[in-house]
């Protein structure tokens, strides 16, 4: 897979993708990380199953051509600037979400919208008390789990059942009912929970690039976003490993490798702190390699990365750094074959779409020039004259 070019050697740079791999795209804001990571989309399109993680809802631009790309380009030289079929998933009722006109604006764009919704069985009695930021040794945390684990023999149960399921137990007092029920009460309200079972990894489509749209959560308390992270990967991860129990057996399976790419992924595995999605993501790395699960953690902030994740990164895309505590997380991951600390050739990275390169498969390093994407990037100035050229027709 083609990547960019090699600036000191001026030749062509690419790595394979033949296996499972862990891939961490690092730079500062500005320096060309989420344009890299819609780059590598672009090119992983077509022979995988992507999930694309966009806490920042700029990742929808994937269905317009890349018009603002340089005429001398090799993207435009070869007609490549093109727009690909986008599929974004939203929590909640999308019209909802973005308000008529946006949503319908995005819809002549070519934008698929499917909305998302979680049912109450997807979370464990443990994580709805976690949900809630409550404990099992306290009344409310008790309350709560016993009404969450009688349902849990259950195919599927909807909100009001757990909240039926917390009056009918003759245990907790009347107060402690009823302030689970005011919780519940606003659980309905954010709008991700649904009555029915809808296998939510079925959403997504093979012949598009699904993008999860976290934008329109609140990014205030709660970690509705990592909430549904967690349960959507964690069917997929299930989903894969079965299909390559049946791969194994020489029974017939079509389910493609899957590969997960998260933006601002130190939202979702931080350093020190824990998430509803982390403990499953870490998981998707150590364990993914056999089911032909594949991942990418984009983020500004490497040292905010858990390092059980950074250990396992055996590609490493960095653009510009200059703070002391990132450059050192990256430096922990320096290998024999370089010649010196990895922080020596970071300081080499000076310009926008730059970027290192240190490949483990191939132990190879090198400071490439990322190539131009063929679908429109999602600046916010270039969508907007995009939104006021739709207007004037």
């Amino acid at each position: 897979m083609r990547i960019g070019t090699d600036i000191k050697k001026d030749n062509e740079v690419d790595f394979s993708t033949d296996q499972s791999r862990v891939v961490l795209i690092a730079g500062k804001r500005g320096s060309g990380k989420s344009y890299t990571l819609g780059v590598l989309t672009e090119e992983l399109f077509l022979d995988n199953l992507l999930l694309l993680i966009d806490p920042l809802g700029i990742f929808w631009t994937f269905c317009l051509p890349n018009t603002e790309a340089n005429p001398k380009s090799e993207a435009l030289a070869l007609s490549q600037a093109k727009n690909l079929p986008v599929t974004v998933l939203v929590p909640g009722d999308p019209i909802a979400r973005y308000g008529k006109d946006v949503f319908e604006q995005k819809l002549k764009l070519g934008v698929e919208f499917r909305p998302l919704r979680l049912n109450p069985s997807d979370i464990s009695p443990s994580g709805w008390c976690e949900l809630f930021d409550l404990t099992i040794s306290e009344p409310q945390g008790i309350a709560l789990f016993r009404a969450a684990q009688s349902l849990t023999g259950n195919h599927y149960f909807s909100l009001d059942e757990l909240m039926e399921a917390v009056m009918e137990d003759p245990k907790p007092q009347d107060k402690t009912k009823e302030a689970l029920i005011n919780r519940l009460d606003m659980a309905k309200q954010w709008d991700i929970f649904s009555s029915s079972d809808d296998q939510i990894w079925k959403k997504l489509s093979s012949n598009s690039i699904n993008v999860l749209d976290l934008s329109v959560l609140d990014p205030g308390g709660y970690g509705l976003g990592n909430l549904i992270v967690s349960v959507l990967c964690r069917d997929l991860f299930i989903k894969r490993v079965k299909s390559r129990q049946r791969e194994n057996l020489g029974l017939s399976e079509n389910t493609e490798r899957i590969w997960l790419l998260i933006d601002e992924a130190q939202r979702f595995v931080p350093a020190g702190k824990s998430t509803f999605s982390k403990d499953l993501l870490i998981s998707w790395v150590k364990e993914g390699r056999q089911p032909g699960l594949s991942a990418v953690f984009a983020t500004q902030q490497p040292s905010g990365i858990d390092n059980d994740i950074l250990s396992q990164c055996d590609l490493i895309l960095c653009h510009r750094l200059s703070n002391r505590e990132d450059i050192a997380a990256l430096n922990k991951l320096s290998q024999d074959y370089l010649g010196n600390e990895l922080k020596t050739y970071i300081r080499h990275v000076k310009n926008q779409g730059e970027a290192l390169m240190l490949d483990d498969f191939s132990e190879r390093m090198a400071i490439l020039k990322v190539k131009e994407r063929r679908t429109l990037h999602g600046g916010g100035e270039k969508i907007l004259k995009l939104f006021e050229k739709e207007k004037e027709k």
